[in-house]
């Protein structure tokens, strides 16, 4: 396994944007929730200007470690944008660790380099299965937000997230939608134009990455009829939402994880 040397600026960003994320996380227990939020605002903005010297350089990378890190990104904006209707919304310190571990792996596992043979369309592809991520990730997140809000109302406890729970239910389902739509125009992005996305010869092929997408694909689409044909919710619709969410994850992130780290490759 080789591991790609970042620059000494790189490293430098890199380190003060895990520093500014993994600090809150640190500090969870001390620090006020308007100080944290600020500590996260710097951070989202150094990792914006990370995300962009990989996306935006010559040549620009991506791989598995920039697609978590992306959505990472993205899952602090729209937290963020949240928590600005939702006040009562709180930052989290697993998130803030997450988004410490992400950047760092972004730096060393940049992934493969986009040519300029790449198509024009690929990055879009790209994009709106990053995006999905992102909607699958806030989902995710509001779906264990309602499990332990559901916990401590049984045992009289102070609701974690601050939240009602028929709020959080609400949410979190919304996010499911939106990423549904994106994840469906992904698939058919990548299957009924795969000449123009990949570039001629590279069209869709049955893979590990485009079986455990229809497999997401699927399962979110169950969720979806079961929770508004049939009123599914508590424990069992979260545990759907979590196979589909582990099924996305092995599609992209998973099988370049295997490529780039266990195997090595670059293609």
């Amino acid at each position: 396994m080789i591991l790609a040397s970042p620059s000494p600026a790189a490293l430098l960003l890199t380190a003060l944007t895990a520093a500014a994320y993994a600090w809150p996380a640190i500090r969870s227990r001390s620090m006020t929730g308007h100080v944290a939020r600020i500590w996260v605002a710097v951070a989202w903005l150094l990792h914006a200007v990370l995300l962009g010297q990989s996306l935006l350089g010559q040549p620009a990378y991506f791989g598995f470690a920039t697609a978590l890190s992306m959505t990472a990104w993205l899952v602090a904006t729209v937290y963020a944008i949240e928590s600005r209707v939702y006040p009562q919304l709180t930052t989290h310190w697993v998130l803030s660790a997450l988004g410490a571990v992400v950047v760092v792996l972004a730096a060393f596992f940049p992934g493969k380099s986009m040519t300029g043979d790449t198509s024009f369309w690929l990055p879009l592809h790209l994009a709106l299965g990053v995006a999905s991520y992102g909607l699958f990730g806030m989902a995710v997140v509001h779906a264990w937000y309602l499990g332990r809000t559901e916990a401590r109302l049984r045992s009289a406890a102070e609701p974690h997230s601050g939240l009602p729970l028929l709020t959080l239910e609400r949410l979190t389902y919304h996010f499911v939608l939106s990423g549904f739509i994106l994840l469906s125009a992904t698939l058919v992005f990548g299957y009924g134009f795969g000449d123009v996305v990949y570039g001629h010869g590279h069209a869709w092929r049955w893979n590990h990455k485009s079986v455990f997408s229809v497999m997401s694909w699927c399962t979110f689409a169950v969720l979806l009829v079961g929770r508004f044909g049939f009123g599914w919710r508590g424990k069992r619709a979260v545990a759907v939402l979590y196979l589909g969410s582990a099924f996305l994850l092995l599609a992209y992130v998973g099988s370049r994880f295997v490529m780039e780290v266990i195997l090595g490759q670059r293609s």
